[in-house]
C-alpha cells in the first residue's frame, strides 16, 4: 500500500510542481486571474492520480474489493503527499524566485477593487487587510499552511469521489450454490 500511495502522490505533486515552475515567471503576463484558473485544473488532473492510486489497490492489493473507508484512506493519503510536493516547491520558488509576490498580489486586489468602484476608505481597509496579510505570510510556517490549503479541499473531494466510485465490497456467498427458489418447492 505504502508504494502505491508514494508512486501516485509524488506524480500527483510533480504535476502541479512543473505547473509551478512553469507558469510564475509568467504571472505578470497571464495575469493573476488567469493563472489561478491554470494552477486550479491542473490541480484537478493532477489529483486524477487519486483514481489512479485507488484503482491499483484495490485491483493489485486488496483482490479487487475496498471499502469506501479504505479507498478514502488510500486517497486522501495520495492528497497529502501531492500536497506536501506542492507546498515544497512554492516555498523555493517564493523565496528565491518570486519574494514579491505578495507585493504584486495585493496591488492586483487594489486595482480590482478600484475598477469594482470601491470608495477611497474600501480602499484604504483593502490596503491594510494586505499589509497584514502580507507581514502574516512572511512567516514560513503560516505560508506553507495557506499554500496547503489551496490544492487540498480539491483533491479531498476528488478523494470523495473517487472512494465512492471504486468501493467494491466482495460478493457474498461468492462460490455457493443458488438457493431454491421457494415457488419450485413442494
Amino acid at each position: 500500500m505504502r508504494k502505491i500511495i508514494w508512486t501516485f502522490g509524488l506524480i500527483a505533486g510533480a504535476v502541479m510542481s512543473v505547473m509551478l515552475v512553469a507558469t510564475v515567471p509568467f504571472m505578470d503576463r497571464i495575469g493573476f486571474d488567469a493563472h489561478q484558473i491554470i494552477g486550479y485544473t491542473t490541480m484537478v488532473l493532477s489529483f486524477l492520480m487519486v483514481y489512479f492510486g485507488i484503482r491499483t489497490y484495490r485491483d493489485k492489493v486488496a483482490g479487487g474489493t475496498v471499502t469506501f473507508g479504505r479507498a478514502f484512506r488510500v486517497g486522501i493519503l495520495i492528497t497529502i503527499i501531492s500536497c506536501a510536493c506542492y507546498v515544497a516547491t512554492w516555498q523555493i520558488i517564493y523565496y528565491n524566485v518570486a519574494p514579491d509576490f505578495v507585493d504584486k498580489y495585493a496591488a492586483h486586489m487594489l486595482d480590482k477593487a478600484k475598477a469594482s468602484g470601491a470608495s477611497q476608505q474600501e480602499l484604504d481597509v483593502q490596503r491594510r487587510k494586505m499589509d497584514e496579510f502580507k507581514e502574516m505570510y512572511s512567516n514560513p510556517f503560516v505560508n506553507a499552511a495557506i499554500t496547503f490549503v489551496e490544492p487540498f479541499p480539491v483533491g479531498l473531494v476528488v478523494t470523495l469521489i473517487c472512494a465512492g466510485i471504486l468501493k467494491r465490497k466482495p460478493e457474498e456467498n461468492m462460490g455457493a450454490a443458488p438457493e431454491p427458489s421457494a415457488s419450485l418447492s413442494i
